[in-house]
């Protein structure tokens, strides 16, 4: 467990280090790629770790804990970024499906097209689902692949239209009034968020860590047995009750930080998303650079499609909507540094740059936990039950 959690911390460092302009995934995945096929670590390494067993047992309050990363008010302020982050996402799903599925497989379609459409747990749960249905070893390592390289066109070309539209902002004197709207915007979903839900918790159970890890084990459970008669994947039910439980105030929003398991729950992720790079021949990885270069392409430009014609019809900024749309392509906390990078570089003084950030950052967070929390997992969910 130890060497897998080294390669994990060493991705964390890099990302730190270049202030995410270094994906931590793809350090963490070149790193044991490498390593493994220089044959000084066995490949049998993230079995051996127990981390994959893990990732079994806690998949499911891994999915409610996404679900309680997304307060509700907050959705229902910035709801034009949750359409326009859909949009792309959907517009990416079927332009690769009209393109890759006759150009390669449909195993390829939905071995790209999870990991693109959101983060690293959409990407277990594709990984986890082709090694359920039995897929060739060429395709395993695909939604690593697509994980790892996913961020490098992406965060460019988001920085390029962010600035665009923050020059165009400050240049057409809408800085002011659109900054304005977007801070009563924040703080209305502020006020939102702190009324009284229906449940409240008592304050020392709230508090209490094993107290919540225990409501969200109970979630992840519950998720199964209802998954089970209704036939729905239990992905999609426990991301839902883990909405629902949030915005009733039976459990925390960001439910596994609280209990202080976030972040072995996350390594379990990674973990298995390694797995197949660990054990897979470097014909396997040539075999998928074609495929994953095509899914980048096709996936990307469908992604900056939805979100623009999105835009268009919701009367936005194309800049800034397709912005939001390429958030799917690497989440939180790239949105945020990406956002605060161009706010602090185009913004003549601080409160500028505070306008800036204003009228930028909630739109383009709220993007990324649309598009990494919510909209990949159903994606993965469905697209997964037809292998």
């Amino acid at each position: 467990m130890a060497i897998v959690l080294a390669f994990i911390a060493l991705g964390e460092l890099a990302s730190i280090w270049s202030r995410a302009r270094v994906p931590s995934l793809l350090v963490a995945m070149l790193g044991i790629f490498i390593v493994a096929q220089l044959g000084l670590i066995p490949s049998t390494v993230v079995d051996d770790s127990l981390l994959p067993t893990v990732y079994t047992i806690l998949v499911g309050p891994i999915l409610f804990h996404m679900g309680s990363l997304i307060p509700l008010p907050t959705l229902l302020q910035q709801w034009r970024s949750v359409i326009i982050a859909l949009s792309g996402m959907l517009f990416a799903v079927l332009l690769l499906a009209v393109a890759i599925i006759p150009l390669f497989s449909f195993a390829h379609f939905v071995a790209g097209a999870g990991p693109l459409a959101g983060g690293i747990v959409a990407t277990g749960l594709t990984t986890d689902g082709l090694i359920s249905a039995g897929i060739s070893s060429t395709i395993l390592v695909l939604p690593a692949l697509v994980l790892m390289m996913q961020s490098l066109p992406s965060m460019p070309m988001t920085n390029f239209l962010l600035r665009r539209f923050a020059i165009h902002l400050r240049e057409s004197g809408k800085l002011e009034e659109l900054a304005a709207k977007a801070h009563a915007l924040k703080e209305a979903a502020v006020r939102g968020e702190a009324k009284k839900k229906p449940i409240t918790v008592p304050s020392f159970l709230e508090e209490n860590e094993l107290f919540t890890l225990f409501m969200v084990l109970i979630g992840g459970a519950l998720a199964t047995l209802i998954s089970n008669p209704t036939h729905i994947p239990s992905s999609i039910v426990a991301l839902l009750l883990g909405i629902g439980s949030t915005a009733i105030g039976l459990t925390p929003e960001r439910a596994l930080e609280k209990a202080s398991s976030f972040g072995f729950a996350m390594a379990a992720v990674v973990a298995v998303v390694m797995a197949p790079l660990v054990t897979a021949d470097m014909s396997d990885v040539i075999a998928a650079l074609l495929p994953m270069v095509a899914i980048l392409i096709i996936g990307g430009t469908g992604i900056m499609l939805g979100g623009f014609l999105a835009t268009k019809l919701l009367r936005w900024e194309p800049t800034l909507g397709m912005s939001v749309a390429l958030t799917a392509m690497y989440g939180f906390p790239a949105d945020y540094l990406l956002t605060n990078e161009v706010a602090r570089s185009v913004g003549v003084d601080e409160t500028e740059r505070q306008q800036l950030l204003d009228a930028m950052l909630p739109p383009m967070l709220v993007g990324g936990f649309t598009a990494v929390s919510a909209g990949s997992v159903v994606i993965v969910s469905v697209l997964v039950s037809f292998l």
